[in-house]
C-alpha cells in the first residue's frame, strides 16, 4: 500500500501525518478546503498549507462535492479521513452544518466506493472522538461500572459540577474509559462522530476495505491554530496569556480531559494504517492520563512566566462533559502504541512553539456570546 488520500490532510493533525507519512516514502493525496476557522483569511499563505507543500497532491475542495470526492479517491490504497467539522459547542446551533459535512459526506464517499468494484482501497483509517463516549466511564460505591448522562442543569446552576448516583446520591469514582464503554454522546459534534465512525465501520467491510477507528483524545502540540475558537483550551488560553488579557475558567476548573501530544497521535495512525493487528479494530488514542483545566492552567503560566489572572466563573456550556480519560490498553496490547511525551513535557514545547507565533486575533470571545445568545452557556456570571 503505497498510495494514500488523507481528506483534511492540511489541518493540524493531517499535516503532521503527511511529514511522517512522506519521510516513509508514500504518495500522498491530500483533499481539503482550506476553511478559513482553520486557516485564517489567507489559508494558502497559512503554516499548515506550507507545512505540506511540495510533498503531497493537493487538491482544494469540499468533501461534500461528489465529483471532488471521485477524483481524490481515484488510485488509492489507503484513506485516513480526517475532513470533518469539530466545535463541540458550535455544533449545537449549526446542526445542519455538522450533519452534512461529518455524515452525509462520509455516506456519499462511501456509496462512491460502492459503485467501484475496482475502488482498490484496502484500508480506511476514521477520525472519531472521546466524544461519542459522552461523560467517561465511573464506579459507584460498590464497584458497579456506570455511565452518568447528561448532567442536570440545577445542579450546575447551583455549582454542583461533579457526577453522583442516581439512585444514592453517593459520588461516583473517575475511571479510565475503555472501548466497550457505553456510547453516549451529548453534543451534536459527539453525535456526528459517533455515526460517521458506525457507517466506516458498518460498510467497509462489505467493500473489501478494512476499517479502523481511532478514537481521538484532546490533541495538542506545536502548529495548533491559536486563532480558532474550537481548537481546544491549550491554544485559547496561550493566545490570552500572549494578548495579556484573562483566562476565565468554565465551572470549578476541576473538570478533566486526556491531552495527548501530536507527536504520540501520529505515531498511533501510522500503525493504524500499517499494522496487520488494527484491521477492523476500534482504538482509544490518548495519553491515559486525566489532567484538569486548573493544572492546565497552572502549566501554562509556567511555561510563559506570566502572572496572568484566572478567573473561576462558574459558567458552564451545555453538552459539555465533566471527565473523559482513555484506557490504552488495546491500542497497546495489538499495535503496540504507548505514548511516550507526558503533559508537563508536552505543554513545554508547545508553549515555546507558540511564543514564535505571538499572540492571534481571535473569535473567541464571539463563540462564547454565539452560545449564550442561544442559551447553551449559563451560569451565575453570565
Amino acid at each position: 500500500m503505497t498510495k494514500i488520500l488523507i481528506t483534511g490532510g492540511a489541518g493540524f493533525i493531517g499535516s503532521n501525518l503527511v511529514e511522517a507519512l512522506h519521510q516513509k516514502g508514500y504518495e500522498i493525496t491530500v483533499l481539503d478546503n482550506l476553511s478559513e476557522q482553520v486557516h485564517g483569511a489567507d489559508p494558502e499563505a497559512s503554516p499548515l498549507f506550507a507545512a505540506i507543500s511540495g510533498k503531497v497532491r493537493f487538491i482544494r475542495g469540499s468533501v461534500c462535492d461528489r465529483p471532488t470526492m471521485e477524483q481524490a479517491l481515484e488510485g488509492q490504497d489507503v484513506v485516513v479521513h480526517y475532513a470533518a467539522e469539530t466545535g463541540t459547542g458550535q455544533s449545537m446551533y449549526m446542526v445542519d452544518h455538522y450533519t452534512q459535512v461529518n455524515i452525509q459526506a462520509t455516506a456519499m464517499m462511501l456509496d462512491i466506493l460502492g459503485a467501484r468494484k475496482d475502488h482498490g482501497i484496502k484500508r480506511m483509517v476514521v477520525a472519531s472522538s472521546r466524544s461519542i463516549y459522552g461523560e467517561g466511564k465511573y464506579l459507584t460505591a460498590t464497584g458497579a461500572a456506570t455511565y452518568p448522562s447528561h448532567r442536570d442543569e440545577r445542579h450546575m446552576q447551583a455549582g454542583r459540577f461533579e457526577l453522583y448516583d442516581t439512585q444514592t446520591d453517593a459520588p461516583l469514582t473517575l475511571v479510565a474509559t475503555d472501548e466497550s464503554s457505553l456510547i453516549h454522546p451529548s453534543s451534536v459534534y459527539g453525535i456526528t462522530k459517533q455515526v460517521q465512525e458506525q457507517l466506516v465501520m458498518t460498510v467497509c467491510p462489505l467493500l473489501g476495505i478494512e476499517p479502523v477507528a481511532l478514537r481521538y483524545q484532546n490533541v495538542y502540540g506545536p502548529g495548533q491554530s491559536l486563532s480558532n475558537p474550537y481548537t481546544g483550551i491549550l491554544s485559547i488560553f496561550s493566545n490570552l496569556i500572549m494578548g495579556g488579557g484573562k483566562i476565565n475558567v468554565f465551572e470549578d476548573g476541576l473538570e478533566s480531559r486526556d491531552f495527548v501530544f501530536i507527536d504520540d497521535v501520529v505515531t498511533a495512525t501510522v500503525l493504524a494504517v500499517e499494522h496487520a493487528n488494527a484491521a477492523g479494530q476500534v482504538f482509544n488514542v490518548g495519553s491515559g492520563v486525566a489532567t484538569t483545566v486548573l493544572e492546565v492552567v497552572k502549566h501554562l503560566k509556567a511555561a510563559f512566566n506570566s502572572d496572568i489572572m484566572a478567573n473561576v466563573t462558574g459558567n458552564f456550556r451545555l453538552g459539555d462533559i465533566r471527565h473523559n480519560y482513555a484506557d490504552l490498553t488495546k491500542i497497546n496490547g495489538l499495535v503496540g502504541f504507548v505514548p511516550k511525551v507526558n503533559f508537563a513535557d508536552g505543554i513545554q514545547q508547545f508553549a515555546a512553539w507558540a511564543a514564535t507565533q505571538g499572540h492571534k486575533d481571535s473569535a473567541y470571545e464571539r463563540s462564547l456570546s454565539e452560545m449564550k445568545e442561544r442559551g447553551l452557556m449559563l451560569g451565575v456570571s453570565v
